[in-house]
């Protein structure tokens, strides 16, 4: 009897209920994020996404205007500091990633835009969106941190706003 037969006649007896066993695949390998310990802030040397990963990009997202007393096109429309304008961007992007079903921890890459504060004579606040940054990555809730570059530019396509940020995220297929 040959293999075929062998296999339908076996089938025929199991009935029409049985189910070949499948062998259970094997999870995806993990994001890789190389960390330097000397680094005084929440982010990685490298991260290296996995195959078998979908990337999400999101947008470069400005801060949520929170004082529209404020005159239009004014820091102080965003809120008073490059901290609460990062505060914003967080939560903007938080939003972006989750309606995507990502969270923070998926981000592995941010790219940030900073303006140059009047108040600290035209140099970007880069302790102040640090210190906004770490309350989202490298938390004890949180610990997975993303590769990052900060780049002070001269404008952003909102006046008055101090901080752009986009981001890219993995999600498992």
């Amino acid at each position: 009897m040959n293999r075929l037969v062998l296999f339908a006649a076996l089938a025929a007896l199991a009935g029409p209920t049985a189910v070949l066993a499948k062998t259970p695949a094997a999870p995806p390998p993990a994001i890789k994020r190389t960390v330097d310990p000397a680094a005084k802030i929440p982010i990685a040397a490298s991260v290296t996404v996995p195959a078998g990963m979908d990337l999400v990009f999101v947008s470069g997202m400005l801060p949520a205007v929170v004082n529209e007393a404020a005159p239009a096109g004014s820091i102080e429309s965003y809120g008073p500091d490059t901290k609460t304008h990062a505060l914003s961007v967080l939560a903007r992007v938080k939003a972006a990633l989750a309606a995507e079903g990502l969270t923070f921890a998926d981000v592995t890459t941010a790219r940030v835009f900073l303006i140059g504060d009047p108040k600290l004579n035209g140099r970007m606040d880069f302790a102040g969106f640090n210190e906004a940054f770490k309350t989202e990555f490298g938390t004890e809730a949180q610990p997975n941190r993303p590769s990052r570059t900060v780049i002070q530019v001269v404008a952003l396509p909102a006046p008055g706003a101090l901080v752009e940020m986009d981001v890219i995220a993995a999600r498992r297929k």
